[in-house]
């Protein structure tokens, strides 16, 4: 099955239901209820596991203020930060230098940056958006990170030699972002086509229970054969799959 807009998916609902036709999801109450239903479907289907297409290489948005020159923040939609690099090329260096930023758990980044001196020159003393005091290096760039509130990330040094805060434009962030579905005629939801038959079939199946109170059994059954199906899918991409635990973004 090839992708299909919303309007085609709530389409094919309506006329599987008997229901009058429509030419934009807003003809109809019945026709938005089915498109709150294959949202509602949709994210379901996303949050079920990691799927391989929401995987995507971001940069990060730097905080912009020397009251906080090493925070950073990432997009409401990333789940989770898979690796994160950041140009470590001092005011020397005449090429990048892209190395590894590691991920410590707030207890572990405190215990590192704790035990630095906050009277020496080399240690600037920030105020966290908590309230709370961090000691991080002014003369290196980031070797650790970590995240208080999944919305900010804390890094632990810049090297304000090279620049007054981490820069946007140095950071390379491979991270795993799960998209929302806006109910608009035009929209295509974001899956593989292959999975398509997947998300008819469970919308279809919610919206018969939910709005005609009588379950289709043809629709049941083609729900669960596509279940398993994509159940089986996911096995043969992730089953055997290891990756580093780099820290979640939320």
């Amino acid at each position: 099955m090839s992708k299909m807009t919303l309007l085609a998916l709530v389409q094919n609902i309506l006329n599987d239901m008997d229901s009058d036709e429509v030419n934009s999801i807003n003809d109809t109450v019945e026709a938005q209820q089915i498109a709150e239903i294959v949202k509602t479907t949709y994210e379901e289907i996303i949050s079920d596991r990691q799927w391989p297409h929401l995987k995507t290489m971001v940069q990060l948005t730097a905080s912009g203020t020397s009251s906080r020159p090493t925070h950073m923040s990432i997009g409401d939609d990333v789940q989770e930060v898979i690796w994160l690099k950041y140009d470590k090329a001092t005011d020397t260096d005449t090429k990048k230098k892209y190395a590894d930023v590691i991920w410590k758990s707030p207890a572990e980044f405190m215990l590192l940056t704790n035990a630095r001196n906050s009277d020496e020159s080399t240690v600037d003393v920030i105020t966290d958006d908590s309230g709370v005091d961090v000691l991080i290096l002014n003369n290196q760039a980031p070797t650790y990170y970590t995240s208080f509130d999944d919305i900010n990330l804390v890094f632990d040094s810049y090297d304000s030699d090279v620049d007054s805060t981490l820069q946007t434009s140095k950071t390379q962030a491979y991270v795993y972002a799960e998209p929302s579905l806006t109910i608009a005629d035009a929209t295509i939801p974001n899956l593989p086509s292959k999975n398509f038959p997947y998300l008819l079939a469970e919308a279809k199946s919610v919206a018969f229970n939910a709005l005609r109170q009588s379950p289709n059994a043809k629709e049941e059954q083609r729900s669960r054969r596509q279940r398993i199906w994509a159940s089986r899918e996911k096995w043969r991409n992730d089953g055997d799959l290891q990756t580093p635990d780099y820290g979640r973004h939320k």
